[in-house]
Order: structure tokens, then C-alpha cells, then sequence
């Protein structure tokens, strides 16, 4: 991910990051002594912005080269986690960056060095670190952590005070259902005209049932398909329930979706338009679901002297809505860059030293004095803003390992976007009363099984390559 800004430093800590690692292609080999850390990211440019010059600064004796992902999936392939592995095997770096999926296949593999003793003997701190985590990177790893990250990626619900006092409504707290806060958002009113009346919850981009109904099955870490046994699974009292409260939440009149705020801009707009686009910022939704970046906006708007005073002033934030059989996890939070050091590494006390300093405290001080688009950090002290608000319920929920797409590529290619829109097709017709829910499971659950037992075209044309080549043999 490129970093969306830039971290300036003094002069002298410049001079002392150019002569203490390498910022072009450089060397495998140590040069004058120094240890070669080959590292796995996106690109050099990005790495140095986010890790680099830190790092380089106060370990000049680390010559760091960057292994760049860019080129990772110039074949053509839908198979990303193979790509990954493949990539990791041939460049070799001493620090890889994966994703849950490939931390989970590495560790089981035994190709990831383990950290639990060198955490233990190096006494790292754990004590800071957000609930959770470590737990988390356990369960993917089989019980040990074999990898850390600096950041984490969060969502929250966003609440406006003053509408919730304005209608004598009681704010919402942590670990409140899904089910918990439609209902209190039905509790706001729902006339008026769309540009001016006033909304109980904005959820998700789109009106879209299939998207409504996913996100609240994922709460309970309930999926559609087992890719793994090709087996459908949405004709279910778990699926109907998902789809039956999504859809009395949209009848309800009390939901804003992102894409009416696009709508709204029209094709001619202003920059005051564009920053109180957003209703929640605009002082008319009672609740939102966003992540820091929204406080982001919220502040940008509020810095403006031509729209401050229209710009919500009191608001806070809880938990996002959790499900009622995992009432202690969120799953909208994510650890998209996991770092570990590979277990053939030959520098692997230099890629701990790496690991150790970009999640640790001195680390997490620096960085959030940004505003913090690649993520918060994982650090909990530097997680707060001056108003005290409520900012621990980016973390009090322990992170979810469930994932909607485990094993997805054990599924036909085209899998997914022939199924989501035949989903989508179906349920739009359960809005519009044309067809009842349980018709819709069942036929979904018939094309669903039918679609994942198709054969790809590729797998057809390699059967049909192995017939031919049998019988060219059987004849001669």
C-alpha cells in the first residue's frame, strides 16, 4: 500500500539513513561489515516512508533491501495465495509480508521462524500491545506466533449526541447487537426529504440485500459456501435470519448507505459540498460505522471556516455491532500486513531487530503523530485524542479469524461473480415482493451447488489433453 504522506525528518537523522542502508537495487551480500536484510514489500519507495528511515537511522549498520511485490502477479492468475508463495520461494527475503490466509499456510508448513522464545528471552513487551492480538496470531499459527505487525485496521460506530439527546434517545454502548442497533436506529424519524431528513444508521455502500445480510453473518462468522468440501450452505435458519433482518432494516426507511452520498454530490459541487456530504459529518445520522479515517474527515470539515459551524460537534463512538454467537470478537477488524521472518533465514537476528522496532513503543510514539492512513498502531497508549473519547473500542473486541473467502481458491474460477450475481438477482426480487425468502434460499442453494460443481475451462482442456495423449499412446 503507498503511504499517503510523508514523514519528514532533520537533516542529520537523513544523512545518517543514506549511509546506513541502501536505497537502490544493492548488494545480496554485507558490505563493510553491515547485515543484508532482504525484506518483502510493495515497493521501495512506500517501505522507507513507512519503516525504513526509522529504522535506518538507529540501525546503520542494516543494509536493507527491498524485495518488491509489484511484479508478484504479472502472470495471469486468480490463485493470489499460490503467486505469494511462489514469489516468497524464488526471492528468498528475510522478511515476508502476507496476508491471514498465507500466515496460516506458512506457519503449518514450517516456513516461518518461530517468536515465541525469542519474544520471551529478548523480554519484549507484550503488555502494551492491543487485546488480543497475540492470541489471534496464535490460533493462524497453530498455537505459537510466528509473526507481528505494526498496525491494525479497525471500524468502530460513530454516534451523534446531539440528535440522541434532541430525541431523547439513549446513546448506544459496547458490545450492542447487530439486532440492538437497528432497533435504536428505528427509533430516529424517517420523513423529510432525502438531502435534509435525518437517519438512524448509515450501513454498507449499497442497498444491496446480499451485501446487508453477508455483513451480518459474518458477525457470527457464518459463511455461504465450505469451499473447502464444495458444499453450499445459505439454505439455512442462520442464512434466512441474516437475510429476514436485513431486509425489515431496509423496509424500515431508518438506513443511509454510502452511495446516496454520491448521489447527492451531483455533477456539479463545491468543496463545502464534498466535505459535508456525509450525513453523520453534516450533523443528520445518528450513527455511523467507520474507521479512523472518518475522524480524518470529520476534522478536515471542522477545519474549514466556510462549513465549521454545520459540522457535527458532539459525538463519540462504541464497539461495532457484534454478533449474538461472538459477542467478544469484531470482525471488522484486520492485521493486513503480517511481518515474520522466514525459518531459512540467515539474518534472522537482524530481522528480529526489524520486527522488534516497528512494533514497539518508541515506534508507535513516532507514527502517531500522523494521521494514521495506513492503519493505528498497534500500541494502545497512543491510541486516544484530547476530547476522551472512546477510542478503545477500536480495540476492546478481540479480532475475528474468520474469513468469508477460506479456501476460495479451491472454487471454480468464476465462482464468485457468477453466484453473487445470481444472489443479487434473486433477493432484489424478495424487495420487491415478487418472490418470498425461502424461495430465494432454495434456489440459490440449487445454483450455488451447481455452479461449484462446474468444471473450469482450464481443468476441461487439461482432461481432454491427458485423453488424447493416452490414446495417441494406446494406438501406437
Amino acid at each position: 500500500m503507498k503511504s499517503w504522506f510523508k514523514f519528514m525528518m532533520p537533516a542529520l537523522i537523513l544523512t545518517i539513513v543514506m549511509t546506513g542502508c541502501s536505497f537502490g537495487p544493492g548488494s545480496k551480500e554485507p558490505q563493510n561489515g553491515q547485515s543484508a536484510l532482504r525484506v518483502m514489500y510493495y515497493d521501495e519507495g512506500s517501505f522507507f516512508d513507512q519503516y525504513g528511515m526509522l529504522f535506518s537511522a538507529l540501525h546503520p549498520d542494516v543494509e536493507i533491501e527491498v524485495v518488491s511485490t509489484q511484479n508478484m502477479y504479472r502472470d495471469e492468475t486468480t490463485d493470489y495465495n499460490a503467486a505469494t508463495l511462489k514469489f516468497i520461494d524464488e526471492e528468498k527475503p528475510d522478511i515476508v509480508m502476507l496476508g491471514q490466509e498465507q500466515y496460516r499456510t506458512l506457519s503449518a508448513d514450517g516456513k516461518l521462524y518461530e517468536l515465541d522464545s525469542v519474544m520471551e528471552k529478548e523480554k519484549y513487551d507484550t503488555e502494551g500491545l492491543i487485546p488480543g492480538m497475540l492470541d489471534y496470531l496464535r490460533e493462524l499459527g497453530g498455537g505459537k506466533v510466528y509473526g507481528l505487525t505494526p498496525n491494525f485496521y479497525s471500524q468502530v460506530l460513530f454516534y451523534n449526541k446531539e440528535l440522541f439527546d434532541q430525541f431523547q434517545i439513549e446513546y448506544p454502548t459496547d458490545k450492542m447487537s447487530w439486532n440492538e442497533v437497528l432497533q435504536l436506529a428505528r427509533r430516529f424519524p424517517t420523513e423529510g426529504d432525502a438531502k435534509d431528513r435525518i437517519y438512524g444508521l448509515k450501513m454498507g455502500y449499497s442497498d444491496d440485500l446480499f451485501e446487508m445480510a453477508s455483513m451480518l453473518a459474518a458477525a457470527d462468522g457464518i459463511n455461504y459456501v465450505n469451499a473447502a468440501q464444495k458444499q453450499m450452505t445459505i439454505n439455512s435458519d442462520a442464512w434466512k435470519n441474516a437475510f429476514q433482518t436485513a431486509l425489515d432494516a431496509h423496509e424500515s426507511n431508518a438506513l443511509y448507505f454510502e452511495n446516496m452520498s454520491h448521489e447527492a454530490m451531483g455533477e456539479s459541487s463545491s468543496y463545502e459540498d464534498y466535505l459535508l456530504r456525509d450525513p453523520f459529518i453534516s450533523g443528520r445520522l445518528a450513527m455511523a460505522i467507520g474507521d479512523n479515517n472518518y475522524i480524518n474527515q470529520i476534522k478536515q470539515a471542522t477545519e474549514n471556516d466556510r462549513v465549521k459551524d454545520k459540522v457535527v460537534k458532539q459525538w463519540d463512538l462504541v464497539t461495532v455491532p457484534v454478533g449474538m454467537q461472538n459477542p467478544d470478537q469484531s470482525n471488522m477488524m484486520q492485521f493486513h500486513n503480517l511481518l515474520a521472518v522466514s525459518a531459512d533465514s540467515p539474518n534472522k537476528e537482524a530481522a528480529w531487530e526489524f520486527l522488534q522496532y516497528v512494533t514497539s513503543d518508541e515506534y508507535a510514539r513516532v507514527k502517531s503523530k500522523s494521521n494514521n492512513y495506513n492503519g493505528m498502531p498497534v500500541r494502545t497508549q497512543y491510541i486516544k485524542d484530547e476530547e476522551e473519547r472512546n477510542y478503545a473500542a477500536f480495540y476492546s473486541l478481540k479480532p475475528s479469524t474468520f474469513d468469508s473467502y477460506k479456501d476460495y481458491d479451491k472454487l471454480p474460477e468464476n465462482f464468485w461473480m457468477e453466484f453473487t450475481t445470481a444472489a443479487r438477482q434473486e433477493l432484489q426480487k424478495v424487495k420487491d415482493g415478487t418472490a418470498g425468502l425461502d424461495e430465494a434460499l432454495e434456489l440459490l442453494q440449487v445454483k450455488g451447488q451447481e455452479l461449484l460443481l462446474k468444471e473450469d475451462p482450464a481443468d476441461e482442456s487439461t482432461d481432454k489433453q491427458g485423453s488424447g495423449g493416452e490414446s495417441g499412446n494406446a494406438s501406437s
